[in-house]
């Protein structure tokens, strides 16, 4: 149970936040890469940097698996996932400079691939607000989404 909410405490930005995710505060690359490499990529690109990856979540078979339960009908992703990892250094010059943004801590990047455009990959992340060590994070993390894009 305490896997589950966990889990869902990672989720429920993403899954609440549809309209946001066409916002500004969304960085996404989209690819034609295979969905499977752009997933390996985007866990090397994690991993390769040295951060342990805390949560994987398959978003798309939950909501598949569920989809009969809340009376869903329309096909979202052939595939959605999210990592969630953090940076002991980046995250403590962030909460110095601004102790509230605890909330932008565990990192979360995604990667879906929606049931309309099979083929089409999106790979990104929720962007922190800039200014700072908050910009440090950002950085970060766009690298590690192009990377996984690009497929090396």
């Amino acid at each position: 149970m305490k896997k589950l909410l966990a889990a869902l405490a990672v989720m429920l930005p993403f899954l609440g936040s549809q309209a946001i995710a066409a916002g500004d505060d969304v960085m996404t690359v989209e690819t034609g890469n295979v969905y499977e490499d752009v997933v390996a990529a985007l866990e090397n690109a994690i991993i390769n940097r040295g951060y342990l990856i805390d949560h994987h979540g398959h978003v798309g078979e939950m909501l598949q698996r569920t989809a009969t339960d809340v009376g869903a009908t329309k096909e979202l992703y052939s595939n959605a996932e999210f990592f969630a990892f953090c940076s002991a250094v980046l995250s403590r010059k962030v909460m110095e400079a601004e102790i509230g943004d605890i909330a932008y801590c565990p990192y979360v990047v995604f990667v879906y691939e929606p049931a309309a455009t099979p083929g089409t990959v999106t790979v990104g992340f929720r962007k922190l607000p800039e200014g700072g060590p908050r910009d440090d994070v950002n950085d970060l993390l766009t690298g590690i989404v192009k990377e996984a894009a690009e497929g090396f």
